[in-house]
């Protein structure tokens, strides 16, 4: 655990009792503050009590009272669509409201790095979409370098509850724009932007908030590295405020759509080749094409962003390269589940969003893609240029039939997974893939994306025997 340092003997309020609220009032105490703690939710409070936490109604007036700071929750709104009553109340009396992620910062660098041969480094990822992919890859590329390494943040441990720093350690965090709109301190060695596209616009009021909520990873203090996708107009922009310079090499450029060849530093990949420039100059290149674990041109982005991260903290480009050969990718991350009469299964639940979606469809060929759930902002127009792989939809969710109706290809109508699963692998042949890909939220249906991957899988186990 991280001592949360600058609250000494002080009184602090914590909102939100899931994993990060949890971790952070802990943490808050183990520097010597007092935490006082409230959820919404009677089962949080009930957690919480049973972790020995002290609860404060911080609902009813004068719950400030004495209190130096508010830490929030990422899932709880401070801004759009309207703030929580209890960060609002916050406001009125004048706390400052942080987040977890602001406490890591300011409390991660200690005296003990006096010692250290080798100071340690945080890199940290954010965009739309392969967040997560792209961080556990640095790790896994870390570790398998013999850097150490601890993976935390959107994914893995949260920020605080990981293990003091050792010499020459690599801390990965995976951000959302939820943690870096709100977060007090935000201070990496190296910064990712892998990219961006329409999501989450209510929380943010729109795109342009939710641009600049995850441009405030570069904003805040500045990296002394940045690896900037720069296929979407917001890349190039970040790219262009982030340099100094032309030519410098504090901004590294990544595509999966263009050539880059300019003479400052960057890692694109195209045609299923990863090339490193730098200075005009070609001074690496791998084939990504051969890695299970990175299928299709979405996960040859995760890959330019972790390798440009890793050569950014001295990792060799063969060590990144062997490294890549054994990276098995993520749960519900274009996981390949079974094979079965010649056909794949492919989980790759958490494409939530119209833009994953249309990544996941084309990485494959012959698709048959289950879809639907709790459709997000804008419809899905931006779907339809990409329907050409896709042999047959099978719509799931309680608006199946609205979600089929907006889709250009063959459709049938499921409601249910395992409906779905099963007229996917009865019209199946050998070659095809089913893929699920849902382009929605799962919360019509599901408690997470994750559980909604999980019945996936198990309605695939149960209709293909071993």
């Amino acid at each position: 655990m991280i001592p949360v340092q600058g609250f000494e003997g002080k009184r602090v309020a914590v909102l939100g009792l899931g994993r990060s609220g949890l971790a952070a009032a802990h943490a808050l105490e183990e520097g010597g503050a007092e935490a006082l703690c409230w959820d919404d939710s009677e089962q949080g409070r009930l957690r919480a009590e049973g972790q020995g936490l002290l609860l404060q109604d911080l609902t009813k007036q004068g719950g400030f009272e004495d209190v130096s700071a508010l830490i929030v929750s990422p899932g709880i709104p401070h801004l759009y669509p309207a703030p929580h009553p209890v960060i609002a109340q916050a406001w009125a009396a004048g706390v400052p409201v942080d987040n977890d992620i602001g406490l890591f910062f300011r409390s991660y660098a200690t005296n003990d790095w006096n010692a250290f041969d080798r100071t340690p480094q945080v890199i940290a990822v954010t965009g739309s979409n392969g967040k997560s992919t792209t961080s556990a890859l640095i790790h896994h590329i870390l570790q398998a370098s013999g850097r150490p390494s601890q993976l935390a943040g959107n994914i893995g441990r949260g920020v605080l509850d990981i293990e003091p720093a050792h010499d020459g350690e690599v801390i990965v965090l995976e951000l959302s724009s939820y943690q870096t709109e709100l977060a007090r301190a935000l201070t990496p060695d190296v910064a990712v932007w892998t990219n961006l596209s329409a999501d989450h616009l209510d929380r943010h009021g729109g795109m342009g908030g939710y641009f600049n909520a995850k441009r405030r990873l570069f904003a805040e203090g500045g990296p002394e590295r940045a690896v900037i996708g720069i296929d979407e107009i917001e890349g190039q922009f970040l790219a262009n405020q982030t340099a100094t310079a032309a030519g410098e090499d504090r901004v590294i450029s990544v595509s999966v759509e263009r050539k880059l060849t300019s003479n400052g530093w960057s890692v694109f990949a195209k045609k299923g080749f990863l090339a490193e420039w730098r200075k005009g100059r070609q001074v690496a290149n791998i084939d990504l094409r051969g890695i299970a674990g990175l299928p299709g041109a979405h996960n040859h982005q995760n890959a330019c962003s972790a390798y440009a991260a890793c050569r950014a903290v001295g990792i060799g480009p063969r060590q990144i390269e062997a490294a890549l050969h054994t990276f098995a990718g993520l749960p519900h991350r274009s996981q390949t589940v079974a094979e079965h009469r010649g056909i794949r299964f492919v989980n790759d639940s958490k494409a939530t969003n119209v833009d994953s979606a249309a990544k996941a469809l084309q990485a494959f060929k012959n698709v048959r893609w289950i879809c639907g759930g709790l459709q997000k902002e804008g419809g899905l127009d931006a779907l339809l240029p990409h329907l050409s792989n896709v042999e047959k939809a099978y719509v799931i969710g309680r608006e199946a039939e609205s979600f089929a109706r907006q889709l250009s290809c063959d459709t049938a109508v499921c409601g249910a997974m395992q409906e779905a699963v099963s007229q996917a692998i009865a019209d199946a042949q050998e070659g095809d893939v089913v893929l699920l890909a849902p382009a929605a939220a799962s919360f019509d249906q599901y408690d997470s994306f994750e559980a909604r991957g999980d019945d996936f899988v198990d309605c695939v186990k149960r209709v293909t025997p071993e």
